[in-house]
């Protein structure tokens, strides 16, 4: 079954559904164990994100979780094998396991659309690299995050949180969460800009919806673009080779029909009529 039929998919691990025009939402669905990362999890999580990329009508993802939590990180219950690897040594094995989570968070670069984290809850170790990894957050107020991966023997160096929090956050806070674990609340992650924005519980969807209202307001392919080159400038050390590259992109984009649309309907006074061309 596609993770896309989520009308008899609510048993699943990740349960796709569309609550607006052009916003596809996905739900991590394993609320008795606040969302925890398993097999099913993770490759379902793929899946979904495979099929955004596929589908010229969805503009914006939605990422939340099911129940109480956003996801509680790895199920330390059991993670169980990813597909093609069963049998296999412990090390092998469990480098598998290791290299199956962390690539979500490239995959979610890769996408087109931008992400809305939608944070209803705790987000801790993998859940809090989820929300790293998304390109909004927007948190209510019974949120909490943690860098918990330290908190049970590991490193909290994982899944892309020693490069991402940093530059969220800033260096010395972002030391001091993963040398602690502690767990902050939904205002404290507000202040020190993890999230944009703490909203009631019940208005999150909402407030989401709202911000995913503004961003398709502009071109498909300029905020695809806009999206791959905000992350790479990151990486980039020199302010010319950041230049250099929007450059490029701005000449790209200037090129399509969307473009030219957009400049007639902002000089008309009007909404655009983009057709992703």
């Amino acid at each position: 079954m596609s993770a896309t039929e989520s009308a008899a998919g609510a048993s699943r691990p990740v349960v796709v559904d569309d609550p607006a025009p052009g916003v596809r939402r996905i739900t991590l669905n394993r609320p008795s164990t606040l969302n925890a990362m398993n097999v099913d999890l993770v490759e379902g999580l793929y899946e979904a994100l495979d099929e955004v990329e596929a589908d010229r009508s969805c503009r914006v993802v939605l990422l939340t979780g099911s129940g109480r939590g956003f996801c509680s990180g790895l199920d330390l219950g059991g993670y169980g094998s990813p597909r093609g690897h069963e049998g296999r040594g412990p090390v092998q094995a469990g480098f598998a396991i290791q290299q199956q989570i962390a690539g979500l968070i490239p995959r979610m670069r890769r996408l087109h659309q931008p992400i809305i984290a939608a944070v209803n809850g705790p987000a801790t170790g993998g859940g809090l690299a989820l929300v790293l990894g998304s390109d909004i957050r927007i948190a209510s107020a019974s949120a909490r995050f943690s860098a918990a991966f330290i908190r049970i023997g590991l490193s909290a160096c994982d899944i892309g949180t020693s490069w991402s929090l940093p530059r969220i956050v800033g260096a010395g806070r972002a030391h001091e969460l993963m040398l602690t674990g502690r767990i902050i609340g939904a205002t404290e992650a507000e202040r020190i800009g993890l999230v944009l924005e703490v909203v009631a519980d019940d208005a999150l969807v909402d407030r989401v919806l709202q911000e995913a209202d503004l961003i398709m307001l502009n071109t498909p392919m300029g905020v695809h673009m806009t999206k791959e080159v905000m992350w790479s400038a990151l990486e980039i050390p020199g302010q010319q080779a950041a230049i250099d590259m929007e450059n490029r992109t701005q000449l790209l984009v200037a090129q399509t029909a969307d473009q030219t649309e957009g400049a007639t309907a902002f000089l008309q006074r009007r909404p655009p009529r983009y057709e992703d061309r």
